[in-house]
């Protein structure tokens, strides 16, 4: 089906709906955008649209979004973080806090329309959400109904999901046709619980806080470089050495091999695991075998494995920088950046003495997921 038909369809499918008022909830990416601009071709001032601030979004994002598309889809930004926080900080598990995420969500979008008499709900569920969500991968918030979730019920509202059997590559040709901004377009995914899952394990303020402002970092020093993804993660720095691990390594340099504490998610077959984290430390022989490393190391219910980038004397937290290459999301690979550029991120990075050590994850999906819960 070519672009232009699955406008048309979409399109054709909400004005056969008996709508009245729908609510669009936008959170600037392009999946969100694309559902909502097709929604208002379809039903002009019947949609309303809004971005909910949950309190775990990138240093100003909702000023941001709001300005970017100003041209093509007026939005109300709503401040909900109180909820948010109530709900989710505190919480360690991966899965609790995507569940939790989800409810404080749904239930606020729920209040917003009510309040505006909407009845039908528009959001840019894609298929990688709800096969990853039934899959057990990790729960995608914006996936309900394909998991038994009556909206109607629950919610008080329909689902409107335009792009729900299309991938990312799909979703971005569709916006080209719509004329979104082409910012939006490129602009990278970010997950819908937004920060609180980059904030690994025990969600507090001031992990939040190192999260937030690494990711910025990591954005502005890698965003020219082409890449699909780029984020940072942090977590607390506490690890246990590895003997068997570090022997899987000592052909490619003088290494040793850290488990932490924290766990992170990964694919094993076509399930989801939970496992362990490893960081690799030392002296490599040559700078490509840490693209390799993954291969000696994902065993047992090792995920993710990290290179260590540099260390300081002090500090409490370890932030990972991610990074990786994808057409669909359902795979990605890690691209070969070059050693001092990653170096000299890291660095700046650790200007915040808060951060104890900095390294970069060289794991594929699979095994490992792209973000870490």
């Amino acid at each position: 089906m070519s672009t232009i038909e699955i406008i048309n369809r979409a399109v054709e499918g909400m004005r056969s709906l008996p709508i009245n008022c729908a609510l669009a909830a936008i959170s600037g990416g392009v999946d969100s955008t694309t559902a909502a601009v097709l929604a208002r071709k379809a039903l002009g001032d019947r949609l309303r649209a809004v971005f909910i601030d949950t309190g775990f979004m990138r240093l100003n994002e909702p000023t941001h979004v709001k300005e970017l598309l100003k041209g093509i889809l007026p939005i109300e930004v709503v401040d909900a973080h109180e909820q948010f926080y109530g709900a989710v900080l505190g919480l360690s598990n991966a899965e609790e806090k995507r569940i939790r995420f989800r409810e404080v969500f749904y239930t606020v979008l729920s209040g917003i329309a009510k309040k505006y008499g909407c009845d039908w709900l528009v959001q840019g569920t894609i298929a990688p959400d709800w096969i990853e969500t039934k899959g057990g991968i990790k729960t995608q918030h914006n996936v309900l109904e394909q998991i038994g979730i009556d909206t109607s019920t629950k919610y008080g509202f329909k689902l409107i999901e335009p792009l729900r059997e299309l991938y990312k590559d799909q979703v971005r040709e569709v916006a080209r046709a719509l004329g979104v901004p082409s910012e939006i377009i490129n602009r990278q995914p970010f997950p819908g619980p937004g920060l609180s899952i980059r904030a690994v394990g025990e969600l507090t303020l001031e992990k939040l806080d190192i999260v937030r402002r690494s990711t910025e970092i990591v954005e502005r020093r890698l965003g020219d470089m082409g890449l699909s993804q780029w984020f940072a993660a942090a977590w607390e720095y506490s690890t246990m050495p590895s003997d068997e691990l570090s022997r899987n390594v000592v052909n490619l340099g003088d290494l040793h091999v850290n488990l932490f504490k924290v766990r992170a998610t990964g694919v094993k077959g076509d399930s989801r695991s939970y496992g362990h984290v490893a960081l690799v430390k030392g002296r490599l022989t040559k700078w490509d075998d840490a693209y390799e490393l993954h291969r000696y190391l994902t065993i047992g219910d090792v995920t993710h494995v990290i290179y260590g980038l540099t260390e300081g004397d002090s500090g409490k937290y370890f932030v990972s920088i991610r990074a990786v290459l994808t057409e669909d999301f359902m795979t990605a690979d890690v691209p070969r950046l070059d050693r001092n550029t990653l170096v000299n991120v890291a660095r700046e990075i650790m200007s915040d003495n808060r951060i104890a050590a900095v390294g970069f994850d060289v794991t594929p999906k699979p095994p490992a997921t792209i973000e870490y819960e």
